[in-house]
């Protein structure tokens, strides 16, 4: 039998996943959203198993698992109203923009034995995975630096980014939240959680918003030194997070849809492609990964410990740029 699956937000994100679920032939999917047309559109657009206007309504009709997409403060509350209908909560990174609440979803979780995942889509990838294989194999060593350079042309991609969430901190907006907590996420996963770090951001080119577009973070993972940039107004589309080691080098090219690694001194670098990545496919695969969790084949990729300490670090940079200090990472 398919998994019944009701995806809370109609936006971009939300129709992706609407789009993806579906193409994993393993659930059928049901849409709400307030607005009324939108939901409609959406529910005709890709045949939806149910259309609801409400909250209520959608999680009445029952569902096995709800994926929310809405702006990140209201990520939190809906996933707890989601978990006391005994389903299980798959939600949009970052997991929200503050502490409010997450001890209480955590609680009903555990108490309703249902799963609760976060969507940080770089842990389905196929050569984040083997590349993070390969380091806890030792291919490289002993991990000692990580480096990311990342940037894109943010207009090309999200044209409207003026008029959603992306406009305000408040929202889940800005540079910080929207898109750099991707590569901490990914780089936690690699090398362990960020424990301390000094911030720099600010917004130099995009027009019609005042959140930052560029930031560059500098952290310490443990013994393991890290450096981050990322701007969301360069030309080339363009994502790199390298793990430097005490006898090698590894290195995650999203854009390339490869890892590649090199041990010898002056060697070239050997190459591990993953054919055939469209942006869709990651989403798929994250889609496939968390229904296999539900079916007890695998655990979840981003269970909601990983992504509270990913949002300590959001919450960190955004603090240490405003005080121009070092902040210690805390969970709330």
């Amino acid at each position: 039998m398919p998994h019944r699956v009701l995806v809370i937000g109609a936006g971009s994100i939300g129709e992706r996943h609407i789009r993806c679920f579906l193409a994993t032939r393993r659930a059928q999917v049901a849409v709400c959203e307030v607005n009324a047309q939108l939901c409609q559109n959406i529910a005709e657009r890709y045949r939806a198993a149910g259309a609801f206007t409400s909250l209520e309504e959608g999680l009445d009709a029952g569902a096995d698992l709800v994926v929310i997409c809405t702006p990140a403060p209201l990520h939190i509350p809906m996933a707890r109203a989601a978990v006391r209908t005994g389903a299980h909560v798959f939600i949009e990174k970052p997991l929200s923009t503050n502490w409010d609440g997450i001890a209480e979803l955590e609680a009903e979780v555990q108490a309703r034995q249902v799963l609760a995942g976060v969507a940080y889509v770089y842990r389905a990838h196929p050569a984040l995975a083997a590349m993070r294989e390969a380091i806890q194999d030792g291919r490289i060593g002993d991990p000692v630096e990580v480096v990311a350079q990342c940037g894109q042309h943010f207009p090309l991609y999200r044209p409207a980014y003026r008029n959603i969430y992306y406009n305000s901190r408040a929202t889940g907006g800005g540079a910080v939240q929207d898109a750099l907590t991707h590569i901490i996420n990914a780089a936690e996963w690699l090398v362990g959680p960020v424990t301390r770090l000094v911030a720099d951001l600010d917004h130099l080119v995009l027009e019609g918003v005042t959140v930052e577009d560029t930031v560059h973070v500098l952290t310490r993972h443990g013994n393991v030194m890290g450096s981050y940039s990322l701007n969301q107004h360069q030309a080339p589309n363009e994502t790199t997070l390298t793990v430097i080691g005490t006898r090698g080098t590894a290195r995650f090219e999203v854009h390339e849809s490869r890892w590649r690694w090199m041990n010898a001194p002056g060697s070239t670098w050997i190459d591990e492609p993953i054919p055939g990545m469209a942006r869709d496919t990651l989403f798929v695969l994250q889609a496939d990964a968390f229904l296999d969790a539900v079916d007890g084949q695998s655990p979840l990729l981003c269970p909601l410990a990983n992504a509270r300490q990913t949002l300590a670090v959001n919450l960190a940079i955004l603090q240490s740029a405003e005080q121009g200090t070092w902040v210690t990472p805390t969970l709330g």
